[in-house]
């Protein structure tokens, strides 16, 4: 007997060996039972995905024998849709019967009655690519056919149908099949094979058919072929030159390492395997999409790629933020390829801005770490002068970006340890808001945040970069935090963000002006005081544009 492909040998049969789409799967299931049938359905969705084989077991459904079960599988209507022989199930290609005339001959016979079924069934694949005019002449029939007939389109591309025929269907939109689900149909069809497996091989299978399951069977079969009955990331890899996700989170701790060596060395490693370089780049913006996602929500099961013992690996010890910055790079540098005559090169380049972007959040991290904690420092004008370390004898005089300087040292003054203690032991909660509907936004820009100071009206956070110092002030001169630090601490305060290093500065300034007695007044900082006033204290009047 002649060889048959995994794709056809494992068609469905029926609802429950359908991969995903258990939204339609329910519908046209509840739609039968409550004899709620329509008379034409467009099936939209990528290749693969089931389209076809849903309409079959649909036709099977309508026209099954059986009181109990439908469809049975086992009437003489059941078992000649399966052989496709059935004379009232009509599949027509419309990439070769899109004219006008054939679209006659499917009308003139429309009106016959069923010979053996109840229903006369049409499945018309790829519907997009019949002509207007064949469209035109169906219009009518569509509209208004026997009660013995039903349509089923089949299309990949529905934008490319008219609105007229659409607008006289039920429509269903297939969806690209989940990994996981991909991942258990494979298998069952690799045991009931005796076909031995890699789980990761699998893994990479779902992962090149790219939601489709008559892709994901056909690389199946090339690759058992070329590896004699073995489904193996290594026979993967040869044929499709991919790269494992493991061997894809090891570049990138190589990266986060700042293994320059390392990575040039496994780059030219692909290079030498064929990898596909694009894609590469694709899956490692996915892996650090998914690390993100986890930080987020904590829930494994949203990740498509990482499995639950990857997750970890793929965080490689960085912060969300620091990840989010390597995506940005990738992103920019897979947009960049298009126009790259050495795909290797850009991406050689990318990994090393990586780097580099890695290094200035890491000299952040150390150089914060050194710095003496605000709770050392007098929070009082009036306390006792603290000898300032040997490092921080030379006065420091650096403008804090958007910041007024002599403020932030105003509002350092008024501070007092008793509101920072306060403060402290009410901010231990601020994990209970981070999946919060109504505070998320806010408690998760204070996630890595240390508290510089408190006042009684407000509050001084060191953050780690720029851009999240500035969204706080924003924010909070919208007034938009007020409402938080109410929930989170028991009192509105004021938010005032500054970076890791801009804390080091201004502590530093601190000492040097105490010591000095040249610090300004403590200031007073009140919540019903005029916006306007509050945003001339921040940054300065002669930064302020005021426009009607």
């Amino acid at each position: 007997m002649a060889y048959i492909a995994l794709y056809r040998k494992y068609r469905p049969t029926n609802f429950e060996d359908v991969a995903g789409q258990k939204h339609i799967v329910k519908t046209l299931q509840n739609a039968v039972q409550q004899n709620r049938i329509a008379h034409a359905y467009l099936f939209c969705g990528p290749r693969g995905t089931g389209k076809t084989s849903t309409a079959k077991i649909f036709a099977k459904m309508i026209n099954c024998e059986s009181k109990t079960k439908r469809p049975c599988g086992k009437c003489d209507n059941c078992l000649a849709i399966q052989q496709g022989n059935h004379p009232d199930i009509i599949e027509i290609d419309a990439a070769s019967n899109n004219g006008v005339d054939q679209v006659r001959d499917l009308i003139e016979k429309v009106k016959y009655a069923p010979l053996k079924g109840k229903y006369k069934v049409y499945i018309i694949d790829e519907v997009h690519m019949m002509s207007s005019g064949a469209f035109n002449a169906l219009l009518k029939t569509i509209e208004e056919p026997p009660a013995h007939v039903i349509f089923i389109f089949a299309t990949t591309e529905p934008h490319k149908v008219l609105p007229t025929i659409i607008s006289r269907c039920q429509r269903y939109d297939f969806t690209k099949i989940s990994v996981k689900d991909m991942m258990e149909s494979i298998k069952k069809i690799l045991e009931k094979e005796n076909i031995q497996y890699e789980e990761e091989a699998v893994r990479l299978v779902c992962q090149l058919a790219d939601g489709g399951m008559r892709d994901a069977l056909s690389i199946v079969d090339q690759v058992i072929a070329y590896s004699l009955d073995k489904l193996t990331c290594e026979a993967i890899n040869a044929i499709y030159g991919i790269v494992t996700v493991p061997e894809k989170i090891e570049l990138l701790q190589m990266v986060s390492n700042q293994d320059a060596k390392g990575c040039m060395q496994k780059i030219n490693e692909f290079a030498e395997r064929g990898i596909d370089i694009k894609r590469c780049t694709n899956d490692m913006i996915e892996i650090l999409k998914e690390s993100v996602i986890h930080d987020y929500t904590k829930d494994a099961s949203l990740c498509t790629i990482l499995n639950k013992d990857e997750i970890h690996d793929a965080k490689l010890g960085r912060s969300t933020k620091e990840r989010l910055s390597m995506i940005e790079e990738l992103i920019k540098t897979y947009d960049q390829y298009r126009f790259a005559s050495n795909i290797q090169s850009y991406f050689e380049v990318c990994l090393l801005n990586m780097m580099s972007i890695e290094d200035k959040e890491v000299n952040v991290s150390r150089e914060t770490s050194s710095t003496d904690d605000i709770s050392d420092i007098p929070e009082t004008a009036e306390e006792s002068v603290i000898d300032s370390p040997p490092e921080t004898k030379q006065s420091v005089k650096k403008e804090i970006k958007g910041l007024d300087h002599e403020y932030m040292l105003s509002l350092l003054v008024g501070a007092n340890k008793t509101y920072k203690h306060e403060d402290l032991s009410k901010l231990e909660k601020l994990s209970n808001y981070y999946l919060s509907p109504a505070w998320a936004r806010y408690a998760n820009l204070l996630r890595d945040m240390n508290l510089v100071a408190s006042g009684k009206e407000y509050i001084i956070v060191g953050v780690k970069n720029e851009a999240i110092a500035n969204e706080i002030n924003e924010l909070d001169a919208q007034g938009a935090f007020i409402d938080f630090m109410e929930v989170l601490l028991s009192k509105k305060k004021k938010v005032f963000a500054i970076t890791n290093e801009e804390q080091k500065q201004l502590i530093n300034e601190f000492i040097q002006r105490q010591k000095s007695h040249t610090l300004p007044e403590a200031a007073s900082v009140k919540l019903e005081e005029d916006s306007l006033e509050l945003v001339k204290n921040l940054f300065g009047e002669e930064n302020i544009e005021i426009k009607e």
